[in-house]
């Protein structure tokens, strides 16, 4: 029998604290949007202010180094690998609420020291702003699994794929702020400026930390909050087996009396069942749902965070780097078109999942996702060498756009959302934490493979067309491959109850999604009703 708080959250009308609650646990990924799309544009200001000095051949373009690129990247997103196994497993062992402040801390504190960096010369700079980098993704790797947990146990069952959604949909929001932050701050600081063009001034090295630092204000206002929310119901009561607290916990919260949500007699004490994290048993119940999720979250991150292979052209094209153009000018102008990017395509993509994520199901909108962001790889990556590498146009920006809008209507948004609703209450965090971090590491793969594929490698000043062909339909390739994934081994979870993932008796069947998909059946079955099949038979 269902317990009555449990069944009360499942059936709760949307109130005023979900929305509350999506802006507090948002606030992490808006930090790390914040963060990712704010080092495109800030790279640029330090190959001018600290590569001024550099051989003539990279004299000429003023340009950060790949290798450097790569390792600001790259260390952030392995602290990002670090952060979510970390506090995934810690959200499961000591509760949500009590390492959700903590994550929030580190991502405030790391923040404001990548701004401070400790130094003013070239190596101290880039060390120390590789140091807190790596804090600064441990902080947000640990929001991942906390916020999209917190989230859909909180949430009602009509309404829990949106509300996760609008919890990831706030990197949108932090995509956007990053671009107009850059763009007033190199605005202010070049009509403060008298240097000429050819000349990058000094007050350049306080621009960019000043950008960096001021991520950290949202974050930090939300701090009150995120410490004021209540444990969980569902982890109070299915994990720490205190059914009375949970229920006084969501009175707080649910605008229902006492009576509906308390039990009406204490119950017997049932502990959940202790087959240990990643044991046999584990893997028999829940191997399949974390093949899956790691899976479709390694594809989708490999292809996503290589959109740097796209940026190298486009900056190319629209954005000139010459001495004809100042630090400021060149760093507003990569801003700018980020927040017309932003707002025309990614901000879109999230809300639109927002939107039918509940009507039409996860699965199917990550296969949408892959499919047609496969289709936009392969449009681009076939006739690379023979017309997009000399026509970058409106149509290439199109097709650029409409990438980020099916990895965030598809893949990039449901990947979050799966696994926060596939796993028992005792192993939630950790499990989405673990498909967290293997999608990072297809990011590394991602952000760093492919910025050495898309290095300069002709007299031009392009890419080499052979190269960046064979990346690009990699890349559909990648797409077709999380597709299939999908299709074969990710369960639907619309509409489904978080209290189903706790029936020990259930098991996965095995059998391909496509089954139930055609059928509109379950692919879960329980031990009596295959008991009673057999019987029949």
């Amino acid at each position: 029998m269902a317990l009555k708080v449990l069944t009360a959250l499942d059936a709760a009308k949307i109130q005023l604290y979900h929305f509350k609650a999506i802006i507090v646990a948002g606030m992490g990924l808006f930090t790390d949007a914040y963060d990712l799309f704010c080092i495109p544009p800030i790279i640029k200001l330090i190959g001018r202010i600290y590569y001024d000095h550099t051989p003539e051949e990279e004299k000429q373009h003023k340009t950060t180094p790949t290798v450097v690129v790569s390792a600001l990247v790259a260390i952030a997103l392995l602290g990002t690998v670090v952060g979510q196994l970390v506090f995934g497993r810690l959200g499961d062992q000591i509760g949500r609420r009590r390492v959700y402040g903590l994550s929030l801390g580190m991502m405030v504190l790391s923040t404001i020291a990548c701004g401070f960096s400790i130094c003013r010369t070239r190596n101290c700079v880039l060390v120390s702003l590789g140091f807190f980098r790596f804090l600064l993704g441990v902080g947000i790797g640990g929001d991942y699994p906390l916020s999209a947990t917190i989230m859909s146990e909180f949430a009602n069952k009509k309404t829990r794929g949106a509300f996760i959604a609008a919890v990831f949909s706030m990197q949108g929001l932090g995509i956007l702020a990053s671009s107009i932050v850059t763009m007033v701050v190199c605005k202010i600081f070049e009509v403060a400026s008298d240097a000429p063009n050819s000349q990058t001034p000094k007050e350049a090295d306080i621009a960019w930390r000043l950008i960096l630092m001021l991520g950290a204000i949202p974050a930090a206002m939300t701090y009150y909050w995120r410490m004021m929310m209540p444990e969980t119901a569902r982890y109070t009561a299915l994990v720490e087996q205190n059914v009375l607290q949970a229920a006084m916990d969501m009175k707080k919260v649910l605008d229902v009396p006492m009576t509906q949500i308390a039990e009406d007699s204490p119950l017997p004490s049932n502990p959940p069942p202790s087959y240990p994290l990643l044991s046999k048993r584990f893997f028999h119940r829940h191997g399949y749902d974390l093949f899956s999720c790691s899976a479709s979250w390694f594809l989708v991150d490999v292809v996503f965070y290589s959109s740097n292979l796209f940026q190298s052209q486009i900056y190319h094209r629209f954005i000139k780097d010459g001495n004809e153009v100042n630090a400021y000018q060149l760093a507003f102008k990569v801003a700018r078109f980020q927040a017309i990017l932003a707002i025309c395509s990614t901000i879109p993509g999230y809300w639109v999942t927002v939107y039918f994520i509940d009507r039409i199901g996860r699965v199917k909108i990550q296969m949408i996702g892959f499919f047609f962001m496969a289709m936009v790889y392969f449009a681009i990556g076939i006739p690379y060498k023979y017309y997009w590498s000399e026509n970058i146009g409106v149509g290439f920006m199109a097709l650029y756009a409409l990438s980020f809008f099916f990895s965030n209507f598809g893949p990039n948004t449901t990947t979050f959302i799966v696994p926060a609703e596939l796993f028992p209450a005792r192993f939630r965090s950790t499990c989405h934490g673990i498909s967290g971090a293997v999608g990072k590491v297809g990011a590394i793969i991602g952000t760093v493979g492919f910025l050495w594929t898309s290095r300069i490698q002709n007299n031009n000043g392009k890419p080499d067309p052979v190269r960046m062909t064979l990346a690009l339909v990699f890349l559909g390739v990648v797409c077709l491959v999380g597709l299939v994934v999908t299709y074969f081994f990710t369960r639907e979870t619309m509409g489904r109850s978080l209290e189903d993932n706790e029936n020990e008796d259930e098991y996965y069947s095995g059998e391909p999604y496509f089954r139930g998909c055609l059928t509109g059946t379950s692919s879960l079955r329980t031990h009596s009703s295959v008991n009673n099949e057999a019987t029949v038979a």
